[in-house]
């Protein structure tokens, strides 16, 4: 696990002491004590070796034995068609119809009280409900019906308002402080011939905190003694249950909670299949349904030249459109079987699982600061005290010693680095968002003029948090996954240890995949690896007295130095996934395209699936080095104790254009560079990957407007980068950086990380020195010698610069500096664009060529120290 970066001695609350103190009986486990729990793990899900998963409210694990199980049933049976008579489509019709009575089991209903429609997942199953209720529109003599739900509900549930108001249906947020009210108030008495149909949807377990909302309110709610609104709304209330979140680790009994319709999600009760769900329709209900469309299956009979249509007689015929996706129905039996199996049923899940949250969360109650400052803020409407009324769902903001808000994908950012996977955000619950971190809505508006949109990693604005973290157990979460997040909260807010690796997955097991983008050397997990040309420019800004507009500097193409060195016959180039290796070798020169230094980030490197295959995953691709030949056309590539092999630079009869791929949610026309360095990088790496180049007919144009001097008719395009065609980085800013890692350096040691190591791993193509640490970001635009950039801002740097690009090793200590000396923003390194480009002649970025950043507006010459005013050009 990755508990390696706490301390020796770090205090955790002892898990034997806390459950011996709990008032009621805390259970671990599945009968077998921990020991059985942990070979239950290995044996299981051996895929999260060196890996802690605290995702399962967002998606749990399947375990090997039901994928195996399910192989074998499919390579044993013939499942044909059920839309069919013949005996391959009979034995799918019965094996779906045991499902459909296996399903209703589990939450201990009877086929006569319930019906289970299949649908493509929970949400489509609200959206049946929103569709097929039977509204009554607003209209004279009628107030119409009502559709009420709770404001702590997910973004599908929310989304129904929109088929309420096409049908003229009032719709009514309601706050769980009102419906807390209207317990005790107790409804007002009512016309009980009136059977006008009102909906009142709610969860019965709060997807972003885990709270747990009494399923009592559903026989109070349909019977009348209890009303979502206060007002008196005559009529006959239903109630659809949003199950999708709860029955993931509890027991539910619907024998007992008879809600009208119920929602579900089955990924989240057994990780597989995903895109299922289910609605549970109660037969008091079913005759009521309306539907506007029938698809195949669903006819007994109609007629193509007359509207003529009668529908199956059953609730699932009826509604199920089309051919079901059988063989995942099918898969839910082998599910159903792998659960019980190995946990002997839903309740000790829920009791197990509550155990590690209730645990986990006295422990981050009682971490403090020295000042007695709380580490983290937790959201949370039932202080854990019993399954009940909190799930396995712990949601926080961490604080630092001032009580400020710690942005949240930062936080994201170094757990990752410990090989812990949290969720962040409003988790599509914007309504418990709003409610718990107490952004009103002219706030979320607001939140939204300034950029940020649901599921970003804008996480602060204005200093306020726009979301928050969420951490959620599965039942084969262990109380090694609780402790080695509090180990890792302690080691990065309360002990942080200098200059330790961070502990990583081995070849083959499961990596990190955060979500960040990172100027042109950092994508997405799903955006394919680029390789590029690592060309530095070395700027040395030579500034007079009286500080210009525009200040004169020199630039100096090199990598790993300040001093140009003789031109070798071939130039560096960097495989990475989302950032390169750089080459001690230096430059005097190189060529300029449209898309940024020529062959610049022009290759990525994928899995078998296509996919990005990331440094997150595979570290080793930081040994990986692509030196390109401009004289013999070819891309020369070597790794240790691999022969190097070349890559032709342009498409050849050997390429084969592949399928299309996506970099940063941008569509790209890609080429197979070929077998033999597929082969080659497969068997360096270990696993199957390819090496695909951009099409060199392929125009991907800039996301960002244009600048000065380009016109909105010629866009700026790009080669496989993130946001921009070149990222520019100070020396100066990296020597301060290093002089703070020094000073923070417990063990006294000198060049804790050499400069050169240092400014590799933050992968710019344009290195200045001279100027002062951050000047950069308060340029404008700069221009070096015939050519002129724009800066477009910042790099909001992700976990990769934690990697030592020359041994592929984790260190969180440059991640974790950079968050609390840039305000808690990992900014380092400012975009640039070209404003524009003239290419009708040869361009090139040149070793001694003249420099003029232009300063933004409102700086201030005084705002550079007197100390940069005066700087030797080295030439």
């Amino acid at each position: 696990m990755a508990d390696g970066a706490a301390q020796p001695g770090a205090e955790l609350l002892a898990f034997e002491l806390f459950r011996e103190a709990s008032a009621q009986p805390l259970a671990y486990g599945y009968g077998h004590g921990p020991r059985g729990l942990r070979e239950l793990r290995a044996r299981e899900f051996g895929r999260l070796a060196g890996t802690v998963y605290l995702d399962h409210a967002g998606a749990t694990l399947f375990p090997e034995s039901q994928l195996r199980s399910f192989t074998r049933d499919l390579l044993e049976n013939v499942y044909g068609n059920p839309h069919s008579q013949s005996i391959s489509s009979k034995l799918t019709q019965d094996t779906v119809e045991q499902v459909r009575y296996r399903v209703l089991a589990h939450f201990h209903a009877s086929p006569e009280d319930y019906s289970v429609i299949f649908t493509a997942g929970s949400t489509a199953a609200l959206k049946l409900v929103a569709e097929a209720f039977p509204w009554v529109s607003r209209g004279p003599g009628s107030s119409g019906s009502l559709f009420c739900y709770l404001t702590d509900s997910h973004t599908s549930v929310v989304g129904m308002r929109m088929v309420a108001t096409a049908r003229s249906v009032t719709s009514i947020p309601v706050r769980p402080e009102d419906m807390w009210s209207a317990e005790k108030r107790g409804a007002a008495a009512s016309d009980p011939d009136c059977q006008l149909p009102h909906l009142f949807c709610y969860p019965a377990q709060s997807n972003f905190s885990g709270t747990r909302y009494p399923l009592s309110w559903i026989g109070e709610v349909t019977a009348g003694r209890m009303c979502p609104v206060s007002a008196p709304a005559p009529g006959r209330w239903f109630v659809l249950l949003d199950a999708a979140s709860y029955a993931s680790t509890s027991p539910l009994d619907l024998s007992v909670h008879q809600a009208d319709f119920v929602s579900l999600s089955f990924y989240k009760i057994f990780g597989f299949p995903t895109g299922l769900g289910a609605l549970l329709v109660h037969s008091r209900m079913a005759p009521l349904l309306r539907k506007t469309y029938f698809g195949g299956g669903t006819a007994a009979a109609y007629l193509a030249g007359e509207d003529f249509y009668i529908p199956r007689p059953s609730v699932a015929e009826r509604f199920e459109d089309g051919t079901i996706p059988f063989l995942d129905v099918i898969a839910l039996k082998h599910g159903f079987d792998a659960l019980e199996r190995l946990t002997g049923g839903m309740e000790h899940v829920q009791q197990h699982t509550f155990t590690l949250a209730r645990y986990t969360y006295a422990a981050l109650c009682s971490l403090r600061y020295p000042n007695g400052a709380p580490v983290v803020r937790i959201y949370s409407d039932s202080e854990f005290r019993s399954p009940e009324v909190q799930g396995p769902v712990i949601n926080f903001n961490v604080l630092d010693a001032s009580g400020n808000v710690v942005g949240y994908s930062q936080v994201e950012k170094m757990a990752s680095l410990f090989n812990i996977q949290v969720r962040t955000g409003c988790f599509c619950n914007t309504g418990a968002c709003q409610r718990h971190l107490g952004i009103s809505d002219e706030m979320v508006k607001k939140h939204l003029q300034a950029g940020h949109v649901c599921g970003d990693d804008v996480d602060l604005v204005d200093g306020q948090p726009t979301g928050s973290v969420r951490i959620s157990f599965g039942y084969m979460s262990t109380l090694e996954d609780a402790q080695a997040f509090l180990k890792f909260i302690i080691a990065t807010r309360l002990r942080p240890q200098r200059s330790q690796p961070v502990p990583q997955a081995a070849s083959g097991e499961a990596g990190t995949a955060p979500a960040e983008s990172e100027a042109q050397s950092t994508v997405p997990a799903t955006v394919p690896t680029t390789v590029h040309t690592t060309v530095h420019t070395t700027v040395h800004t030579t500034v007079p007295t009286t500080v210009p507009a525009t200040v004169p500097a020199t630039v100096h193409t090199t990598v790993h130095t300040t001093v140009p060195a003789t031109v070798p016959a071939t130039v560096p180039t960097t495989v990475h996934t989302t950032v390169p290796t750089t080459l001690s070798t230096t430059v005097t020169q190189w060529p300029v395209g449209h898309q940024g230094l020529l062959y610049d980030r022009s290759w990525m490197v994928v899995n078998h699936n296509g996919v990005c295959l990331s440094q997150k995953q595979e570290p080793r691709l930081c040994l990986v080095q692509p030196r390109i030949d401009l004289q013999q056309r070819i891309m020369v590539v070597r790794a240790k104790g691999m022969e190097p092999i070349e890559v032709p630079l342009e498409e050849n009869g050997e390429w084969v254009q592949i399928c299309q791929s996506k970099v940063c949610a941008d569509r790209v026309n890609t080429h197979y560079c070929g077998e033999k360095i597929s082969s080659w990088l497969s068997r360096f790496l270990g696993r199957p990957c390819h090496l695909i180049k951009q099409s060199s007919d392929f125009q991907r144009n800039a996301k960002k407007s244009h600048g000065k001097g380009q016109t909105a008719g010629t866009p700026a395009t790009l080669s496989l980068v993130n946001e921009a065609q070149y990222l520019l980085v100070n020396r100066s800013s990296v020597l301060e950086l290093q002089q703070q890692l020094s000073a923070s350096d417990e063990s006294g040691r000198e060049e804790l990380f050499p400069m050169t190591e240092l400014i590799s791993r933050f992968r710019a193509n344009i290195i200045t020195s001279g100027a002062s640490a951050f000047e950069e970001e308060k340029w404008e635009e700069i221009s070096v010698g015939s050519l002129h950039f724009q800066v477009l801002g910042p790099c909001h740097r992700c976990q990769m610069i934690c990697i030592d690009q020359q041994t592929g090793q984790r260190n969180q200590d440059v991640f974790q500096k950079l968050s609390e000396s840039r305000e808690r923003k990992v900014n380092f390194g400012v975009y640039l664009m070209h404003m524009s480009l003239d290419i009708s002649s040869p361009c090139f970025l040149s070793v001694g060529s003249q420099v003029l950043p232009v300063l933004k507006e409102n700086v201030e010459c005084h705002d550079l120290p007197a100390s940069e005013k005066h700087q030797n050009v080295v030439s």
